[in-house]
């Protein structure tokens, strides 16, 4: 058992006891520290003014992240290297990334300008980038500035980021790897006592024992919603299991049958395998938050927290995906669209948890799409997320899985489209009106700050006629607003929603 957390700054060890549950890393840095370099700016994970990096290894490579400090528990540093602004500079000279920022006249009012430079400072150490505009604007879509103009930002990430890393950090890789083998270690965390702690279990056995005798503890993966739970909500959360140490739950395992991804794999960690599996699913994990979000941000955190617009849980469930759930005593599979019950409601017992799931692969006569509909098209909540499988024999649909998110209180399927859809014909769009028909049966959407009913339920029946259009072999280009993620096998089509009905 162990009572501190550790890690690494500036290439020296920090070891902390006392840190409580609900302490955040930007609070520590701020306050303890008083390193005010990172700055405190919307408390959710949505500016990027917060932003600092951190080191992990990664299949025996140092790589940096971005992360939200704000949003950030102390504790989820634990064994890994922490880089703010103020450790940029090195002998009295600014590290490349800053030099960039002022030269090119980069930063205005100067608030949101450490978050840029932690940002940009990942992506100097990134490797296999291609020097691109698109690079820069994907990489950097988690930050926010507001007079300054996004433009010199990009021309400083464009004269900086893409040339072999050298700086400090470079130097001492090797010194930094060997230092976080050292941390590494599996011992169960244990700070503060049984009304109040934070904990962080190294196994799923100790992960299990503990759970059960504080069953009315919070577990946390990622933060990323937790964490308003604190800045914004102001709960207390006196007993916290933090679930980042444990050992097999950040798993991944492709085969030729699915994913097997661990119930701590963050969104980071897993696109790769996703975009595998499907570009379409590559495509929508691209506009999950951000790169802060996406790095800690994970699968398993997204489903457990049973948000009916989550993105992840529509598609997944289209797909067929399956849940891993165990407590003490026993371990069970139950597919992924009978775990939402009711708003706020899962099938979860007491004293159970998440341990993974299983996606299925999409097989040769299987055509899968979804898409995400929101106010914004980088790191924005869902209005509407429609994900749709199509098994296709000789031109006719002889299965359909139909998922929608914000459509009700539960991502959930579309029954009454999906019974209507059997034996359509992709080339006759004719056949194809009931089915679109059907979802004002399936779903009575509410309205909210992001839609109104009318607006999702147009949309819902609209995203399934596009689906359907793709299936059929229209261009995709046409039909979106990235290229084509799939390249046509047929002349594109002119048929319409109103043609279909």
């Amino acid at each position: 058992m162990r009572d501190t957390i550790r890690f690494i700054k500036n290439g020296e060890l920090v070891e902390l006891a006392n840190v409580g549950p609900t302490d955040t890393l930007l609070d520590y840095l701020r306050l303890e520290r008083r390193e005010t370099g990172t700055k405190e700016g919307c408390g959710e994970g949505d500016c990027g003014a917060c932003t600092v990096a951190i080191g992990r290894l990664t299949e025996g490579r140092l790589t940096y992240s971005p992360v939200n400090s704000c949003i950030q528990l102390l504790a989820m540093i634990d064994g890994t290297e922490l880089v703010t602004v103020e450790d940029l500079a090195s002998d009295g000279k600014l590290h490349p990334v800053q030099r960039a920022m002022a030269e090119l006249n980069g930063s205005q009012c100067g608030f949101c300008t450490p978050g840029f430079v932690m940002s940009l400072f990942t992506l100097y150490h990134a490797e296999g980038m291609s020097r691109s505009r698109k690079a820069v604007t994907e990489w950097i879509a988690g930050n926010l500035c507001r007079c300054t103009g996004y433009r010199p930002i990009i021309d400083a990430a464009l004269e900086s980021c893409f040339d072999a890393a050298d700086d400090a950090f470079a130097w001492r890789a090797t010194e930094t790897r060997d230092k976080l083998r050292q941390l590494a270690d599996s011992r169960d965390i244990f700070i503060g006592d049984s009304t109040r702690f934070l904990a962080s279990p190294a196994s799923l056995d100790g992960l299990a024992m503990l759970y059960q005798q504080h069953p009315d503890a919070t577990l946390v993966a990622g933060a990323t919603d937790v964490g308003l739970w604190i800045t914004k909500h102001l709960k207390d959360l006196p007993k916290v299991i933090w679930l980042g140490r444990i050992e097999g739950m950040n798993r991944i395992e492709d085969s030729p049958a699915g994913l097997l991804i661990g119930a701590t794999v963050t969104y980071q960690a897993a696109e790769a395998a996703i975009q595998r599996l499907s570009p379409d699913l590559g495509e929508l994990w691209s506009r999950i938050g951000s790169k802060q979000v996406r790095a800690s941000g994970t699968i398993g955190g997204n489903i457990a927290n049973g948000s009916p617009i989550g993105d992840t849980p529509p598609a997944l469930i289209a797909l067929g995906t399956t849940l891993e759930l165990q407590d003490t005593v026993n371990s069970r599979a139950l597919a992924l669209e009978d775990y939402f019950l009711d708003y706020g409601k899962q099938d979860r017992r007491p004293a159970e948890f998440v341990t993974g799931l299983f996606v299925p692969r999409p097989d040769p006569n299987q055509i899968f799409r979804c898409y995400k509909i929101s106010k914004r098209f980088d790191q924005d909540i869902s209005s509407v997320m429609g994900a749709f499988l199509f098994t296709v024999i000789g031109g006719t649909i002889t299965e359909a899985r139909i998922a929608y998110g914000g459509m009700a209180a539960t991502p959930r399927r579309a029954k009454g489209a999906e019974a209507a859809l059997i034996n359509a014909q992709l080339e006759d769009p004719s056949t194809w009106g009931a089915a679109i028909k059907a979802l004002m049966s399936d779903y009575t959407p509410l309205s909210d700050m992001r839609a109104s009913a009318s607006y999702r339920m147009e949309t819902a029946r609209a995203l399934l006629a596009k689906a359907l259009m793709e299936a059929s072999g229209s261009d995709p280009s046409g039909l979106r607003l990235r290229p084509a993620l799939v390249a046509p096998d047929k002349p594109e089509t002119p048929d319409t929603l109103e043609a279909a009905e």
